[in-house]
């Protein structure tokens, strides 16, 4: 029974998904009302809160309580954040910038083979963010990371990178806190931009990998004490 209906809900929520999209709706805005979604596919109106709760949890739709329903972040996602994953480590931290150390080198060579000049302005507002304080632990605007990856050409690398650093946010908060200099962020952000408009793969590669390095080894070093939950 119970079964039965949490695939019901998976369905209706998958049907929501595809409304959002077929109407071109975008985070930030405004979904239909629970009623009226109700009404549209003829089910009762705690059906599609369950749906929309699925949704929620994995930032899909964000449900603010006397405003509405509203388009999240995660109708851009493929790789979403489970929300009951374990608290985080030190382990877990660390082994965030590895994996960054692995993916994001090999991007930076993309991104100077592809030299996109919509993307390199991006990626030029970008960099001004390693200046600006973090808001709730993350950077406002875009992401330099992002939209290195974004400059590469590959929007699946792009949605990659995006995505590792929502699912494991928690843990980038966490480098954050740890690793602020955001002056030496903002000059080897620059570099990297650098090597990548000149197209120079080489370079914009062994920067980004010197500048996570430099990341690992501080994460290496540091005594972490209590990690935040």
């Amino acid at each position: 029974m119970t079964q039965g209906r949490a695939s019901f809900s998976e369905q209706l929520a998958d049907d929501i998904v595809q409304l959002i999209r077929s109407e071109s709706l975008g985070p930030g805005d405004v979904l239909e009302s629970s009623r009226d979604l109700a009404k549209r596919f003829a089910v009762t109106t705690p059906t599609v809160r369950e749906a929309l709760r699925r949704l929620e949890a994995t930032g899909v739709v964000e449900l603010r309580h006397g405003s509405g329903t509203y388009i999240g972040p995660g109708i851009e996602r493929s790789v979403l954040a489970n929300p009951h994953r374990p608290h985080i480590t030190r382990s877990s931290v660390i082994e965030l910038v590895q994996a960054r150390l692995v993916i994001e080198p090999g991007i930076a060579a993309l991104a100077a083979s592809a030299r996109d000049t919509a993307a390199l302005q991006r990626l030029e507002a970008a960099t001004a963010t390693a200046l600006q304080p973090p808001v709730h632990g993350f950077r406002p605007a875009l992401n330099f990371h992002v939209e290195l990856a974004g400059a590469s050409g590959n929007n699946l690398l792009r949605e990659t990178v995006e995505a590792l650093l929502h699912v494991r946010a928690s843990e980038q908060t966490e480098i954050r806190f740890r690793y602020d200099d955001r002056n030496r962020d903002h000059a080897e952000h620059l570099e990297i931009l650098e090597a990548v408009r000149d197209g120079d793969g080489g370079a914009a590669e062994r920067l980004t990998r010197a500048h996570l390095t430099t990341i690992w080894e501080s994460l290496e070093a540091a005594d972490f004490g209590e990690v935040t939950p």
